[in-house]
């Protein structure tokens, strides 16, 4: 059984929302790190956004630019679910999107050390369109 399994994925149109979920079968939200990352055709895979449980403080949660403002990383414990909640959805957002996690470490984070994530799902694809 898959460690990671994505969903909520779909057509959506320009200024629409959508909330992507991750649920995790094993994996302790508060000892993982847990990323979204999309792939559209010819493109490099990009992360999206991420969060790591910090020793001290706050998690940290990192954004890429595009999405500052518009997107969400959220977790739900009782339910094992890492949200993306997407919204103002633009035909750019569209891709493939996965969810990702790696045992969260001292002196790493999920946006620097984005070469940590090594468990993902299979995705689930958003596409934005009129």
């Amino acid at each position: 059984q898959d460690r990671l399994v994505e969903s909520g994925g779909g057509l959506a149109q320009p200024g629409g929302s959508l909330t992507l979920s991750c649920q995790t079968s094993d994996l302790s939200l508060d000892l993982y790190a847990f990323g979204w990352f999309r792939q559209a055709p010819g493109k490099e895979r990009e992360e999206v956004t991420c969060i790591s449980p910090m020793e001290f403080g706050p998690a940290h949660i990192y954004y890429v630019d595009s999405v500052k403002g518009r997107f969400t990383i959220s977790k739900d414990k009782s339910k094992k679910t890492v949200y993306l909640q997407m919204e103002r959805l633009e035909p750019e957002d569209t891709a493939m999107y996965y969810c990702a996690s790696y045992f969260q470490t001292i002196g790493t984070r999920c946006d620097i050390n984005s070469d940590l994530f090594h468990i993902w799902g299979q995705g689930t694809q958003v596409t934005v369109s009129s």
